[in-house]
């Protein structure tokens, strides 16, 4: 950390390597704009710096400079013609510093001296326009003027032209508009099983066109349309058919308490089921019949002290040969 000598004698950590001296973001784009500025802490690693830009390695005091937000400078020419190669649909983080690999456009909600002159300087070019959320310019379309020598001729039979011109550059096969003698047709589409229209209004037909060679009866087919491709839903259709979609109006409504329960049991009813080996149909029938067999017992257990409670004979008061003595 270090005090900048300006008269705001702001606190700053920045430190210029060619004057070394402590500058702030206000001194650093008024005066030391063509500057190595880093930090303090990289200037006492390492004092060596490069006054050439990276791009070009020309000096950077020769042309216009840009600085980003990392602080790195380059040449302002070289950093578009780099950027001016990136296709057009290049993300805003696709582009980046070409030496800390660090983002070019900085944050919208920065406010600092370096990031007002950098979106100030990148505001004045489309690809910059568009990472940063401006509309675009109208950039001047160069119009290449045509010479009216090029559409002026006095010649008259083109058809001969156009013959000699095939027969010189093709003098081994001559192209025919009609078909020999021993020709085959090829086979319409819908013979080869190809894919048909099915009813579709949007599904286009190939449309063929045939050469024919006078040597050797070669056919060569071009096809100049090709039929889009149909989608099918592969999925089963039990279980497309239990499958609740979840709709957003749907979404944040009350739902009764037990509806997952009715959900799993139609899940359970719905679905497609295996059949069951024979070694797990025994198992099955075993499991149910000891069920079953504790079950009766239980049952009958419970009906019988039942019953021993509720008869007469068993009540020792009703039995004449039992007295009971009064205290």
């Amino acid at each position: 950390m270090g005090l900048c000598k300006c008269p705001k004698r702001k606190v700053t950590n920045l430190f210029c390597f060619e004057h070394r001296v402590n500058v702030c973001e206000h001194c650093l784009v008024s005066n030391h704009n063509k500057c190595i500025v880093q930090s303090y802490l990289q200037w006492l690693q390492d004092s060596d710096y490069n006054p050439n830009c990276t791009l070009c390695n020309n000096s950077l005091a020769a042309q216009d400079t840009v600085r980003l937000i990392c602080y790195d400078v380059f040449h302002w020419a070289c950093l578009n013609n780099l950027a001016s190669r990136l296709p057009l649909h290049t993300a805003p983080a696709g582009y980046q510093c070409p030496t800390c690999q660090g983002p070019v456009f900085p944050p919208t909600n920065m406010a600092s001296p370096v990031a007002d002159v950098l979106k100030e300087q990148l505001s004045s070019v489309n690809w910059a326009r568009a990472g940063l959320g401006l509309p675009l310019i109208e950039e001047p379309v160069q119009v290449l003027d045509e010479t009216a020598s090029n559409d002026v001729t006095d010649y008259a039979d083109w058809s001969t032209f156009d013959s000699q011109e095939q027969s010189n550059m093709y003098p081994s096969h001559s192209y025919t508009s009609s078909a020999p003698s021993n020709y085959i047709s090829p086979p319409q589409q819908g013979d080869i099983g190809g894919p048909h229209k099915n009813g579709d209004p949007n599904m286009q037909e190939h449309s063929m066109i045939n050469f024919t060679t006078g040597t050797a009866g070669d056919t060569i087919t071009i096809h100049t349309a090709s039929s889009p491709r149909k989608v099918y839903d592969t999925r089963d259709g039990g279980h497309s058919s239990v499958t609740q979609i979840d709709f957003d109006d749907d979404k944040y409504r009350r739902r009764p308490a037990l509806s997952w329960f009715a959900q799993i049991l139609k899940n359970r009813t719905g679905g497609k089921r295996s059949s069951l080996s024979w070694k797990q149909r025994v198992f099955m029938l075993l499991l149910v019949g000891v069920l079953g067999f504790f079950t009766l017992i239980i049952i009958m257990a419970k009906l019988g002290r039942a019953s021993a409670g509720s008869d007469p004979n068993l009540d020792p008061l009703l039995n004449p040969n039992i007295r009971v003595g009064k205290n």
